[in-house]
């Protein structure tokens, strides 16, 4: 990072990085008996819990300096203003105003958009609960009960990871899907056993026209006019796009066609029409509960001071180690089989946003940016690569997540899972000592020569950072909370780094190249003298399988 603005607070960083030397994370605890008092920070349903972290006073206050001197305060006030922060776009990013419940007033190019908002969000809603309760109904009169949700990135990672979160608040008699890849196996699995008559069809695409989104809902409605007839393709399906004219062509009629608008991220949508077939599901009351919760985070977000603020602490932190540590990895591990969706989520919305390597100006950054993210459940997750953060050569910052209370589980076991958590975290904070496994060794009995032996193998370095976030309960509130708290943690960091993260260009490539390669896979003779000598030869051995 070698902005000069930021040069006094990134030397004092650097500096500080050194005096920290072999200071553990234990050795903060036994110095300071108030560290989780002060480490912490506790929302109405969410407790932060960053005191396992590698950080004491002095680190936050010199990141707190750091983002001061980025002028966070003040890209903050940008944001919520409807400033173009997404330069490259020439855009700004409002999906703050998609879950504005109060209806005040927020502009993009100076214009009010809430009148648009809540009349869009009105429309879906009211929608949704027709569908939900059997007002609306499919082509030959029947009753919905399967919604398949048609789209791809953040058009399909939202509202599948927030359906799987909040399944038990689905009715009963509904089931969601959701299909996303290219691959015809996804959609050819998911139709297998549905009843076309009483499957409603979801396509979500911003433009009408992302490749793997589209070939999906041509498949689909190729299927539903060969059983019920082209008439049934107006019943069956809806959409959300800003393409109204590309939708209209489809067959879809103008009481099912849904908005959203182009100040919108596809990897910010969820709390737009693109959440139509979680509303569905989870009903109206619920999905509004689902945007107060994101609302409740963006108040907190701007008012609660930095020292304090939730989101902000999230982002210096990883700063602090992807920056300053060089750790390149981070995990989210949900103690919670419902969330299992969530790591992937957060993956596109932090590694889209931030993954970049030229600056707002477009000159090369010299610093890391974003991080790698993966995730899985625990205690699924200790039995697969815990082991390479307790022992492994690489640190892997974790951030743990549960709720206090279990929804639709039971209590018992509920209570062993957080035994987990609680018990990963300190282990990963604590270690154990060569002499600690050598003492216990000889305790249970076993000889010198095995203690000499094994001990090395059962020895613990510690050290290892995370963070807890404990939920009251998962919620269709708390997931909102959740999310919304991730989003401006990304914007946080990409203001430090003074990225934009609101385009994803480096998407862009790959398709480009997928749509010129199609007909050369397709057909049989045409030339292949033009590409690389790889790509030729995967296609000519492709031709032959084929």
């Amino acid at each position: 990072m070698d902005r000069s603005d930021l040069s006094e607070p990134l030397y004092a960083l650097e500096a500080h990085r050194t005096d920290m030397g072999e200071a553990t994370i234990a050795g903060l605890f036994a110095k300071d008996p108030r560290r989780f008092a002060d480490f912490h920070v506790a929302l109405d349903d969410i407790l932060f819990d960053f005191s396992k972290h590698r950080v004491d006073r002095t680190t936050l206050a010199l990141l707190l300096d750091l983002a001061r001197a980025a002028k966070l305060e003040e890209r903050r006030a940008a944001l919520f203003a409807g400033d173009i922060v997404n330069p490259t776009e020439h855009r700004p990013a409002l999906h703050m105003a998609l879950r504005n419940m109060r209806g005040a007033p927020m502009r993009a190019a100076g214009v009010d958009v809430m009148p648009e908002v809540l009349a869009e969000r009105r429309k879906m809603l009211a929608f949704a609960e027709d569908v939900r309760n059997g007002r609306t109904r499919g082509a030959t009169g029947q009753t919905f009960t399967d919604v398949v949700n048609i789209g791809i990135g953040g058009s399909d990672l939202g509202p599948a990871m927030a359906a799987e979160a909040l399944s038990p608040f689905i009715a009963p008699h509904l089931k969601l899907h959701f299909v996303a890849n290219v691959d015809g196996a996804d959609l050819a699995d998911t139709l297998k056993d549905l009843a076309l008559e009483r499957t409603l069809f979801v396509v979500c695409s911003k433009t009408f026209t992302t490749l793997e989104t589209m070939t999906n809902a041509a498949a689909a409605r190729k299927a539903v006019v060969a059983k019920l007839g082209e008439a049934a393709v107006a019943a069956q399906f809806c959409a959300v796009s800003t393409a109204q004219k590309e939708v209209a062509a489809f067959g879809i009629a103008e009481d099912r066609r849904f908005r959203f608008w182009d100040w919108v991220g596809g990897r910010y949508s969820v709390w737009s029409s693109i959440g139509l077939s979680l509303a569905v599901g989870i009903g109206a009351a619920h999905f509004e509960e689902f945007l107060r919760g994101g609302e409740t985070i963006d108040r907190h977000f701007v008012e609660a001071p930095l020292a304090r603020n939730v989101p902000v602490l999230m982002a210096l932190i990883e700063i602090w180690y992807r920056n300053f540590w060089d750790y390149a990895v981070q995990a989210i591990i949900p103690y919670d089989r419902r969330l299992r969706r969530f790591p992937a989520y957060l993956q596109q919305l932090e590694m889209e946003s931030n993954g970049k390597s030229v600056d707002l100006a477009g000159t090369p950054i010299e610093s890391a940016t974003g991080a790698i993210l993966f995730g899985e459940p625990g205690t699924n997750a200790q039995h697969a690569f815990f082991q390479l953060f307790h022992q492994g050569t690489e640190i892997v910052p974790v951030d743990f997540l549960v709720a206090a209370a279990p929804t639709a589980a039971d209590p018992d076991q509920h209570r062993l899972l957080l035994a987990n958590c609680l018990a990963q975290s300190e282990a990963l904070m604590r270690g154990r000592t060569q002499t600690e496994v050598e003492t216990r060794m000889r305790a249970l009995g076993a000889s010198e020569a095995e203690t000499a032996a094994l001990a090395p193998h059962k020895t613990f370095a510690g050290n290892r950072p995370s963070g807890t976030f404990l939920l009251r309960q998962l919620s269709p509130c708390v997931l909102g909370e959740l999310i919304a708290l991730y989003e401006h943690k990304v914007f946080v960091q990409s203001v430090i780094w003074n990225i934009d993260p609101f385009d994803q260009w480096g998407v862009e490539l790959g398709k480009e190249l997928a749509s010129g390669l199609a007909p050369l896979v397709a057909g049989k003779n045409a030339p292949l003298d033009k590409l690389d000598s790889s790509t030729a030869g995967l296609i000519a051995q492709l031709r032959k399988w084929t």
